[in-house]
């Protein structure tokens, strides 16, 4: 029934918001059940000094794609027009800078391709880097045309070009693994599915690049999308600054089993967090002139991701050999413990961090984001270079630890400028928090009888039994709030229906 309140135009676009949100859903949970998959046989086909090579060419690449993109993207999706005619104009003027920019940046990198992988410690990586970099131009195509998809909710086509570009590298890249057996086959598959992927896009779409351009236009883009680029030149150095320092002081073996963990535990944890970020950002952007609501949203999002993930971090962390050998293989043990702290940590991240990310972004201020990840790049670059000479466990160590503060300068800012309430916060993770310790007691106890594999598919089962009575039998609301759903109310039934027909037949 539409809402009194509720004009048809408003209630369309909520049926549209509420259609994408859903696709936008299935496809991250779908393409990060995929990623793992394919990860766990590609880590078994290629050795870690792989893994690094390519870790430092998708540093250089995803560089460059940020000033191709320059926030145009964004400036797409959010701007109003006057009519459609204008939003193609603006689409034009947004694609030929993407693709002018993205040419020079090319013959650049061609031009200076020796220089540019000294200047990254990989001295012979120059021509790899040349042929990696034609993913810029691939880049220019599909950006644009992702915006005009997001632009009219059309989710359902992202779907599919997200779904068979992530199975590009079941066809394509473990084929040339099993042949090839080294950084090649990665890189070629990736550059065959981005291909794929903005190909696709375009044939789809109803608008195609025309002739046309305008330095009025542009400029009024360029004003919009400053904040947005740097932005996104900010999260690129805290995420690459890491790797950069590891792969100039260390090898590429190194460089491999460290940004390997750290990929693998994101994907891990992205089954989740992928399908509720962009849920949470369409219900917070729709709530952020409502301060209350927007309060409550932001709450209930966090305390129900925090039933999941908090214990995915904990069992992480706890059976992190366990966890390395069935991802990534016995080639892959010396950074269990990295895999295991990187995903305790990401999981707290996740819920303090990154939503408060999603607060700044829904009420349009991304400068706050900004200097929050300006201020934890002061953090990392000293505590990398610090501790680079004391060996990879204190460095994966320290680079997991220093997290804690970008969690709680991202607290800090939430708190301040919007008036959350901090210990609301620890009011909404403290049930699942209280209950995934008690399953990681219960876990580590397991593990002091035996560490064979076999028993600890058990523990894990035993871990998960114990985290789910704990949380629903001292924690009522959290109980209420699951089966209280629609889906959960189905669960109910269900278990009601088939309680029921036990008792006939007993009867």
């Amino acid at each position: 029934m539409q809402n009194e309140n509720e004009t048809p135009k408003s209630n369309e676009l909520n049926k549209k918001i509420a259609r994408a949100t859903k696709w936008s859903s299935v496809t991250e949970l779908a393409t990060k059940l995929i990623a793992p998959l394919v990860a766990m046989v590609l880590a078994r086909l290629l050795a870690p000094e792989a893994f690094g090579v390519v870790a430092t060419i998708t540093m250089v690449i995803s560089f460059a794609e940020i000033f191709t993109d320059a926030g145009f993207q964004k400036y797409l999706i959010q701007h109003e027009y006057k009519d459609k005619k204008e939003l193609d104009q603006s689409t034009n003027v947004a694609f030929w800078t993407n693709f002018g920019v993205s040419l020079l940046i090319c013959f650049g990198i061609f031009l200076f391709r020796h220089d540019i992988a000294k200047a990254v410690g990989s001295p012979e990586l120059g021509n790899s880097l040349s042929v990696a970099s034609l993913l810029i131009i691939v880049a220019a195509f599909s950006s644009i045309q992702m915006a005009r998809y997001r632009r009219a909710f059309d989710f359902k086509t992202l779907f599919y070009a997200r779904i068979i570009g992530a199975l590009i590298p079941v066809f394509v890249t473990i084929p040339l693994a099993v042949w090839l057996r080294n950084y090649w086959a990665l890189l070629i598959g990736t550059m065959v599915g981005q291909t794929f992927t903005a190909a696709f896009l375009t044939i789809k779409s109803e608008w195609k690049p025309a002739f046309y351009y305008c330095f009025r236009q542009l400029k009024e883009m360029f004003a919009f999308s400053m904040w947005t680029l740097l932005e996104s030149i900010s999260i690129w150095l805290t995420g690459y600054v890491d790797i950069f320092i590891v792969g100039t002081y260390l090898n590429d073996y190194y460089l491999g089993l460290y940004r390997t963990s750290i990929v693998t535990v994101g994907s891990f944890m992205a089954i989740i967090t992928g399908a509720v970020t962009p849920v949470l950002f369409a219900a917070l952007s729709r709530w952020q002139n409502d301060e209350q609501e927007f309060k409550n949203t932001y709450n209930l999002f966090q305390r129900t991701t925090a039933v999941l993930v908090v214990p995915m971090g904990i069992g992480v962390y706890l059976f992190s050999d366990f966890v390395t050998r069935v991802l990534l293989g016995d080639q892959w043990l010396e950074a269990s413990e990295f895999i295991g702290l990187w995903g305790l940590t990401s999981a707290f991240l996740i819920l303090f961090s990154h939503f408060s990310s999603e607060v700044f972004r829904s009420k349009g201020n991304p400068k706050i984001s900004l200097c929050v990840q300006l201020l934890h790049l002061i953090f990392i670059a000293p505590t990398m270079l610090a501790t680079i000479n004391f060996g990879f466990e204190t460095l994966y160590t320290a680079r997991a630890l220093i997290r804690i503060q970008l969690l709680a300068s991202a607290v800090f800012f939430v708190c301040w400028l919007y008036k959350f309430c901090l210990l609301d916060m620890l009011k909404n993770v403290a049930p699942a928090t209280v209950s995934a310790l008690v399953m990681g007691a219960v876990g580590w106890g397991c593990l002091t009888i035996s560490e064979h594999m076999l028993w600890q598919c058990v523990a894990i089962a035993i871990c998960i039994v114990v985290y789910f009575a704990t949380l629903f039998t001292c924690f009522p609301k959290i109980r209420r709030e699951v089966f209280e759903t629609r889906y959960g109310k189905k669960i109910v039934a269900r278990l009601d229906a088939v309680g029921g027909r036990f008792r006939r037949r007993s009867a």
